[in-house]
């Protein structure tokens, strides 16, 4: 899939970017709950997921009274 044609945002995902948005979208994540059974290094090893879209989903997650599974 091609980065132009994914969209904006996702499902309740905070506004990532489409490299960081392809990358969770091809791993099946489409949740913020789905991105609380991860660890940030998991999704940090996707190409595309780096650290800034990190600092979003925590930020999102800790809204919502969430958070990464695994902290490492």
């Amino acid at each position: 899939m091609s980065t132009r044609d994914t969209p904006a945002q996702i499902g309740d995902l905070p506004p990532l970017g489409r490299p960081a948005n392809s990358a969770l979208l091809q791993a099946g994540i489409t949740t913020l709950a789905q991105v609380a059974s991860h660890g940030p290094g998991e999704l940090l090893a996707l190409h595309g997921v780096g650290p800034r879209a990190i600092r979003l989903l925590e930020a999102a997650l800790k809204e919502r009274g969430l958070e990464f599974t695994d902290p490492s």
